[in-house]
């Protein structure tokens, strides 16, 4: 496979710069706890973060908040951890891998939040099957090279439906998700690679979900629950508390999915104007996030808990395929020894 080695010192560069549920939360914090700043993608890949911010679990379990933060990308949220902005993170997968391996940001991933999470919607006047992102003239949204969706959909559809990669790369225009969905909407785009709730709020717009990320890459892990290491070394407490706060909170999520969409509608619209802070053509942010559409794009994740090791390690190899991160690192680098054993 070709190398693309160009993108990943980009990416250095960008890191380095840029009830019943509550029952496992309580217990006395010691008084060393240090406070914490927060971090979330502006998505529903967040959900647990957000669901447990509304219920207040994270101050149940003794812990404190001194800053909570949305970023638009988890490339951006990379740069923010490279910068000790934030010390915990609710983010894909893949940039907590990217600022491990090129930026020398010294995390661990203490769990997942969900599987799936992406897609490939189109304007069906332009785009009938994927093989038409081959052709000359149609525009392609995507975020930046070595970015999850990047990753996970973009190079992943190419390979499982053995299109022309330097057809199609020539034909992507590189924004973040929010301006793809303005340029879907503006008649700009023809097709986006976009990560949920993205994808759903342009099949809103009338846009046709081509692909999902269940069709080119099964099992593919999504979001992960991330901390700096001294931190979780300093205070194992903090970390087995994170850990547990994100397990209640997926399983209300399961348990509620109406109740946990309206929550995450909620914040992600309280959350519009720190995240979005790029506008694109014609923008004003003026983002209607229902419930519904949370709701129709959280049924296209798994949300769990549970990290294969083997899953972790095939997109680290994968990455260094593509030639954004420079060398291939053990999966059980960046994951604690409570998941040395998992399939």
């Amino acid at each position: 496979m070709k190398r693309f080695l160009g993108p990943a010192i980009i990416l250095t560069l960008f890191l380095l710069t840029a009830g019943p549920h509550h029952s496992i939360l309580a217990g006395n914090t010691q008084p060393t706890t240090p406070a914490l700043g927060v971090a979330v993608e502006f998505m529903d890949h967040a959900a647990a973060a957000f669901v447990a911010r509304e219920k207040g679990w994270f101050e149940d379990a003794g812990l404190k908040i001194s800053a909570y933060h949305a970023y638009s990308t988890g490339m951006a949220l990379a740069a923010a951890l490279a910068r000790n902005d934030i010390q915990v993170s609710f983010m894909c997968l893949v940039p907590a891998i990217n600022v491990y391996a090129n930026a020398g940001v010294p995390i661990s991933i203490l769990a997942g939040t969900h599987k799936y999470g992406y897609g490939l919607v189109v304007d069906p006047r332009r785009v009938r099957t994927v093989h038409d992102l081959e052709q000359p003239g149609i525009r392609i949204g995507c975020v930046r090279e070595g970015g999850a969706v990047d990753v996970v959909m973009l190079h992943k559809t190419v390979d499982a439906y053995h299109l022309n990669r330097r057809n199609v790369l020539m034909n992507v225009r590189r924004m973040n998700p929010s301006q793809q969905v303005m340029a879907l909407r503006s008649g700009q785009l023809d097709a986006a690679f976009l990560p949920e709730q993205w994808a759903s709020m342009a099949e809103d717009l009338g846009k046709r979900m081509l692909l999902t990320s269940h069709d080119v890459w099964p099992r593919i892990q999504g979001s992960v629950l991330a901390i700096k290491r001294d931190l979780a070394s300093d205070h194992p407490d903090v970390a087995d508390k994170l850990v547990a706060i994100t397990k209640n909170a997926t399983a209300w999520i399961n348990d509620h999915p109406d109740e946990a969409a309206a929550i995450v509608a909620g914040h992600l619209s309280t959350y519009t104007d720190e995240a979005l802070r790029t506008k694109g053509p014609g923008s004003d942010n003026d983002w209607d996030i229902s419930p519904g559409t949370i709701a129709s794009s959280m049924t296209r994740m798994i949300v769990a808990t549970d990290i294969e090791m083997g899953m972790v390690q095939e997109v680290i190899d994968y990455m260094v395929g593509l030639g954004y991160i420079k060398r291939r690192i053990p999966a059980g680098d960046i994951l604690p020894m409570r998941h040395q054993d998992a399939p």
